[in-house]
């Protein structure tokens, strides 16, 4: 089983991304549970979403503490909480952010894990560039394809759809796109 845990501020789709990430998966015939865990409900405040993928039918239904892939859609969550708690040595992660992660004074935690298994991407940027919000949600779903291979581009493109219909999904399509092809790139790169 492969386990996500997203973290963000409430009003950047961070419940929305749990779920259509569970949907790409379920477009690939796999297994998946996507819920969110509210702390309080107001606009700014830390929210965190899981999202769990499998081959076999998942049973599991509390949150996930040693998370396999960590998202960030805030960097200034670090300061608030312990994101990392948990992040398996083999793990991946994804911030989004346009600073690397010695900026962000990050090495330490990069450093154990697998090379290639930690980028950042200028999800905000890239949504609103194609969305004209700054809801990073389906840009750092895109980049989770490239990065981690547990679904592809076009599920996740597909499901968008499913969730956000016309001119809106195909805004949300176009910054997953293109943050999917720069961490692609970049692994490449790396490789």
């Amino acid at each position: 089983m492969f386990q996500i845990r997203i973290h963000g501020r409430g009003g950047q789709g961070v419940v929305t991304a749990a779920a259509v990430l569970s949907i790409a998966a379920f477009l690939e015939d796999k297994h998946a549970q996507a819920f969110p865990s509210f702390g309080s409900e107001r606009m700014g405040a830390p929210v965190v979403s899981f999202c769990r993928i499998d081959t076999k039918e998942i049973r599991l239904r509390e949150p996930i503490v040693v998370p396999d892939a960590l998202i960030v859609q805030d960097v200034t969550l670090f300061k608030a909480v312990d994101v990392f708690q948990g992040l398996k040595d083999t793990g991946y992660l994804l911030v989004n952010t346009n600073q690397s992660f010695g900026d962000l004074h990050l090495d330490a935690v990069v450093a154990r894990l697998p090379v290639g298994h930690a980028v950042t991407v200028p999800a905000t940027e890239l949504a609103l560039k194609h969305i004209g919000r700054p809801v990073p949600n389906a840009a750092l779903l895109g980049a989770f394809a490239a990065l981690t291979g547990m679904v592809r581009l076009d599920s996740v493109a597909k499901a968008i759809r499913e969730e956000f219909p016309g001119k809106i999904g195909d805004a949300n399509i176009a910054a997953a796109t293109e943050a999917h092809d720069a961490v692609a790139a970049r692994i490449r790169t790396a490789a």
